[in-house]
């Protein structure tokens, strides 16, 4: 196993734990550090033991590093793999009929890990998709994507897709439905997803006839 990978799949371990999130970024965030070095640059700053020089690399993730880098494993993560596992009882026969996930938000958003991480999480899970749903710009709270930032993320998804292949990431958003019954993202954006989920996060204590229009109001 690769440093980055096993690094990736500590914070997918934590994420599924429920650990604090900066936990599980600070792991994210070590990977994409290594994955950005020269090999000949990873072999030599783990040889040195200089990788706490390397703004985002601590004590914890260089050992953790150098621990791969040399023998292949890390203790650290088969410890995560035992307490962590998942116990479904009789639903193992449930999860291996899934053949994908409808709703997924990642780090553009309020998500736990990088789009990539996700899709090679759910191709090892023996799923064939995942739709991709991050929250549009209304929810500031959540770093809703503007038009601009959703553009540039159907341009990597496009580039992961051809890349996974046959593994399908679907292009979507989760938007949300304004007071008039507007979405609060562009109708040809939009129209070039594959998914469009549609909620309300705003205004939540509306009076109930007003609310339950609320959705319908686009279509009159």
């Amino acid at each position: 196993m690769e440093p980055a990978r096993a690094l990736e799949r500590i914070a997918y371990l934590l994420d599924r734990a429920r650990e604090k999130r900066y936990r599980v970024r600070a792991y994210l965030r070590a990977a994409e550090i290594v994955k950005a070095l020269a090999p000949d640059e990873l072999v030599a700053r783990v040889a040195a033991g200089t990788l706490e020089q390397l703004d985002g690399i601590g004590p914890k993730t260089a050992a953790i590093i150098t621990e791969v880098a040399t023998s292949g494993s890390t203790s650290f993560l088969d410890t995560l793999e035992r307490e962590t596992a998942l116990t479904v009882g009789k639903g193992n026969e449930l999860v291996a009929r899934l053949k994908g996930d409808l709703h997924v938000h990642s780090l553009w958003s309020d998500g736990g890990a990088e789009i990539d991480v996700m899709a090679r999480a759910a191709r090892d899970l023996g799923h064939e998709y995942m739709a991709l749903t991050d929250h549009s710009p209304r929810l500031t709270v959540a770093n809703g994507l503007s038009r601009e930032r959703l553009l540039q993320q159907l341009d990597i998804v496009a580039a992961l897709n051809d890349e996974l292949a046959p593994f399908r990431i679907l292009t979507g958003i989760e938007v949300d439905i304004l007071e008039d019954g507007r979405l609060d993202q562009d109708d040809d954006v939009l129209e070039r997803l594959d998914v469009v989920v549609a909620s309300v996060h705003s205004k939540l204590r509306m009076e109930k006839l007003a609310m339950t229009r609320r959705p319908s109001e686009r279509r009159a």
